[in-house]
């Protein structure tokens, strides 16, 4: 399942439309006002899939991510000397990859491929293309991919 994650050009908070290959709205993703961020994400009929909130005052990035109410996982930053490092708590996930180009991959613990996700340069907005191998995956994927964005985006205007 291919997936363009795309950033609202004109929003007051994070916001972002996912599509599909054939241009159809199969997400949306909303932030709202919180202490840290909040992204609730809707299918494309409106009705609400989950959430990702992040945890306040902390020295590294971490945030909770919810399947409507129940807590599916969690992904932090972890201290690295060079770059970015993610640890992500959900299905035994890894994430490797040059996440300042935000180029990298979503692995299960027996090195099967979850995800690519690749960022669009020469865009108006954060584009990301996220090719999903199993569509049951697409929305934890998706939530991974916002905490990786946000996390980054902070710590690039701070």
């Amino acid at each position: 399942m291919k997936l363009l994650f795309k950033q609202k050009l004109f929003s007051w908070f994070d916001s972002y439309d996912v599509y599909d290959a054939d241009g159809n709205t199969v997400f949306t993703v909303k932030g709202e006002l919180a202490w840290g961020h909040l992204f609730r994400i809707y299918d494309a009929t409106g009705k609400e899939l989950g959430y990702l909130k992040q945890r306040p005052f902390r020295l590294f990035g971490t945030f909770d991510m919810y399947s409507g109410v129940t807590h599916v996982g969690s992904i932090r930053e972890r201290f690295s000397f060079f770059g970015h490092n993610f640890e992500i708590d959900l299905n035994g996930w890894s994430v490797e990859g040059n996440f300042i180009a935000c180029d990298y991959v979503i692995i299960a613990p027996g090195g099967e491929l979850i995800a690519e996700i690749t960022r669009r340069i020469w865009e108006w907005t954060d584009t990301f293309e996220i090719d999903v191998k199993k569509t049951k995956d697409a929305l934890y994927v998706l939530m991974v991919v916002i905490a990786i964005d946000a996390d980054i985006e902070s710590r690039n205007n701070h």
